[in-house]
């Protein structure tokens, strides 16, 4: 979660500070993303897509079975299916996000059983690290 932080410090100015690192099943880093909605100009540069997308063209698949997903913000629907996608193992993520969160504050996608994929999912991490950062971005837009 600290390498996810420090990626997340990197977003460029204007986009929510969001840091997402991809491990494959050795624990090295294969892809990392920040959000770039705004610098981008594309509604599905969040993190974690960005980090997804890195990932397969390291690894040169798209399935990332047996790859971790290390985000500082719970992932939003669009995020979700991605990770679904993508046949991601496992997600930790730190902040909880209540209005957009879809893996435990508004519903769980990633474990629900009907899905032919379920991810392991650990929320919670560094939280309040994780927020903080949130918490001064928005604060200076004010």
């Amino acid at each position: 979660m600290e390498r996810a932080l420090e990626v997340a410090r990197s977003t460029p100015p204007g986009d929510v500070p969001v840091g997402a690192v991809v491990f494959d099943a050795r624990g090295r880093e294969v892809g990392r993303g920040v959000n770039r909605r705004e610098a981008s100009c594309d509604p599905t540069a969040h993190a974690e897509v960005v980090a997804i997308r890195e990932a397969a063209r390291t690894l040169g698949t798209w399935r990332l079975d047996g790859c971790e997903l290390v985000v500082t913000l719970e992932p939003c629907t669009m995020c979700a299916g991605a990770i679904l996608g993508a046949r991601v193992r496992s997600l930790v993520f730190g902040a909880w996000e209540p209005k957009t969160g879809a893996v435990g504050s508004l519903f769980d996608a990633l474990r629900d059983p009907h899905h032919l994929h379920t991810v392991e999912v650990r929320g919670g991490v560094l939280e309040a690290e994780n927020a903080r950062l949130l918490s001064e971005f928005f604060a200076d837009l004010r």
